[in-house]
């Protein structure tokens, strides 16, 4: 009986020990910063996941940074010479890369701490569990959350793939021909092998983290904490790299269109109805077979797909944005009507909110489980809105709140976008059907007290 009660106490004591390193006193667990921890071989797609998650989630509101150690490297020694700096018994090499490494995190804590961040992404190789529980030392010093993303890959197809499209890109290897590179890289990786220590799921259970494997075949989640923490899973479950394009266009112009007039639920002019021809002709001269074609529930964006003659799904969610009491209205009368709305909505367009209506920020949050399924998917055709069109654009084009509001999307044209390496690719095509101009520049003067003229200064013609 003794000797178990002793053995409880020991349990416990552990237990407690535990609590302590993991969840310690100075380890906020709710409303404070989380630093992202990337851990995975080199050519694994580490910096591709980085990259990706700090744009959804700056599209979603969530202020954040990556800090690529790699790049802090770069940036120390400027000239790179080979494999040799990262062998495990290169103490110069070691050296330089803890002191990158170290310049990294107090970047990292400048930026959560004092910059108003909420999530800062530290993309590094991470691959032993020493270095791992510093970090996890210094976020918990500091009063971070820590997630750790492991990205694990075997296929060699895929490791191959990853270092001709993505690492003879980068400057390392700006003087080297694709031979010499692609066998100093492969050296590179093996530096790192015989140490790395992979996620456990024994060692590592109090740790918050995800384990990736195979390029998304397979996920380990364990140990989320929080709302933010369970959406960067989500997302990180529904992301690939198959190769596609995502075409965007706004659906053919409008009779509303024509006379000037926000919102409404209007059908095709004459002139929509034969970009709505030219698109089928567009569409069909692709040659996708397994194309998917996404509308919203409005009749115009409806009439357009419906020329296609091909299935299409309509989506709630891709509605124009509700402009509320203004629905209908010319901006003419806005300005008569309602001179303090018309002159707020210039002075911040991401933010307000039409009376009764919504904001781009309102619409943002409503398409994210469109940006999610267009992650899931392959090739997709989405014909939209104006205001639908600036948020999906910003998202791909990892545009600022500032700038999404006032990015261009004109009538009868196609945008392709293709997913690369780090960003997206972007092919306008515009297609031979006229149509009135409906983009608003913000115009210079925006204060409540600016004149009626000053304020119409950059509406676009109409009837």
């Amino acid at each position: 009986m003794r000797r178990n009660w002793s053995r409880l106490m020991f349990n416990i004591r552990v237990d407690q020990l535990l609590v302590n390193i993991f969840t310690g006193p100075m380890l906020c667990m709710t409303n404070c910063p989380t630093l992202i921890v990337t851990v995975g071989l080199p050519a694994r797609g580490k910096t591709y996941i980085s990259k990706k998650l700090t744009r959804y989630l700056n599209w979603i509101g969530v202020p954040t940074r990556e800090f690529n150690v790699g790049q802090y490297r770069r940036d120390y020694m400027k000239i790179y010479k080979s494999f040799e700096f990262f062998r495990p018994d290169n103490e110069e090499g070691l050296k330089i890369r803890q002191h990158c490494a170290s310049a990294a995190l107090n970047d990292v804590r400048q930026y959560l701490s004092d910059e108003g961040g909420q999530v800062a992404v530290f993309d590094a190789t991470n691959t032993t569990r020493e270095r791992r529980m510093t970090i996890f030392q210094f976020a918990k010093q500091n009063g971070f959350k820590v997630f750790f993303v492991e990205s694990v890959c075997e296929d060699p197809h895929v490791i191959q793939e990853n270092i001709v499209q993505v690492k003879l890109g980068s400057p390392d290897y700006t003087n080297c021909n694709t031979e010499e590179a692609v066998s100093d890289f492969m050296k590179r990786i093996q530096c790192y092998e015989n140490s790395y220590q992979t996620l456990d799921e024994v060692l590592d259970r109090d740790l918050s983290y995800i384990k990736i494997m195979d390029v998304g075949r397979r996920y380990l989640v364990n140990r989320v904490l929080d709302h933010i923490q369970s959406r960067i899973v989500y997302y990180l479950m529904n992301i690939h790299i198959t190769p596609r394009s995502i075409y965007l266009c706004r659906h053919g112009e409008s009779e509303l269109n024509i006379k000037g007039r926000i919102g409404g639920d209007s059908g095709l002019s004459a002139r929509g109805k034969e970009f709505a021809k030219l698109l089928s002709q567009f569409i069909a001269a692709q040659g996708i077979s397994d194309l998917k074609v996404w509308t919203s529930q409005m009749k115009r964006t409806i009439q357009t797909a419906e020329a296609l003659d091909v299935p299409y799904e309509q989506w709630k969610v891709l509605n124009e944005i509700d402009a509320g009491v203004c629905e209908e209205m010319m901006y003419e009368e806005i300005q008569e009507s309602h001179p303090l709305e018309f002159a707020l909505r210039d002075q911040d367009k991401y933010r307000y909110r039409y009376p009764k209506g919504e904001s781009y920020e309102d619409l943002v949050q409503r398409l994210e489980p469109a940006i999610m399924e267009l992650e899931r998917q392959e090739n997709v055709l989405v014909i939209c809105h104006q205001a639908v069109m600036r948020c999906l654009l910003a998202y791909f084009l990892d545009k600022t709140a500032e700038e999404l509001p006032y990015l261009k999307c004109p009538l009868h044209t196609v945008l392709k976008l293709t997913p690369v390496a780090y960003g997206c690719k972007v092919e306008s095509i515009c297609l031979s059907a006229e149509a009135v101009n409906t983009h608003r520049e913000r115009p210079e003067n925006v204060e409540v007290s600016r004149r009626s003229k000053e304020a119409l200064l950059t509406v676009p013609a109409h009837q």
